[in-house]
């Protein structure tokens, strides 16, 4: 007897969306660590492309999906995984200057995802309000933690220096977010 050709020749032990959704949080995480990796040195927090990543995720994928791949990405670097910027990876990293930002980037995915659930991604003004927001929950927990290193200077040294940037980064996502819904199949 041979199997149709409808018929697996071996049956399916994960269902297909289950695959999909899980191939999405990896590929998520995976995104986020490569563009980690694209960087300008500051001291003591450096200017990369995590937020892009962290926007584009938490959009295309929305707050459960995005979110589980910015706690995959933080767990994977938790465990030493070079995953951070300048391939860096350690427990440690949460401890020192970028804790709090790595802290706020589940907090924005979570909160970026779940606005674009609920149709914020269906005009430029609302996408780049969800953005802002997202942004908002990345500096508060990450200059509130910082301030403990930098003192009078927090402001200074862990915002001012970021503002084109997370302007660009914003500007970016919103123009990359048709490509990343192709990707995804959302």
């Amino acid at each position: 007897m041979t199997p149709s050709a409808t018929q697996p020749l071996l049956p399916s032990l994960i269902p297909a969306s289950t695959t999909r959704d899980i191939a999405l949080v990896v590929g998520g995480s995976v995104v986020i660590a490569l563009l980690s990796q694209v960087q300008i040195p500051l001291q003591p927090v450096p200017i990369t492309g995590q937020t892009l990543a962290v926007f584009l995720v938490a959009l295309a994928l929305g707050w459960r999906l995005g979110g589980a791949a910015v706690g995959l990405y933080l767990l994977e670097g938790a465990l030493g995984l070079p995953v951070f910027a300048g391939l860096a990876g350690g427990i440690a990293k949460f401890a020192g200057p970028t804790g709090g930002f790595l802290i706020g980037f589940l907090v924005a995915a979570l909160a970026v995802g779940w606005l674009a659930e609920r149709g914020w991604t269906k005009n430029v003004l609302l996408t780049a309000a969800a953005m802002l927001i997202g942004t908002v929950l990345i500096y508060a927990p990450g200059l509130a933690w910082l301030q403990q290193f930098t003192g009078a200077k927090t402001l200074e040294l862990g915002l001012y220096p970021f503002i084109p940037g997370d302007l660009i980064k914003s500007a970016l996502a919103a123009v990359l977010l048709p490509s990343a819904w192709k990707l995804t199949g959302r």
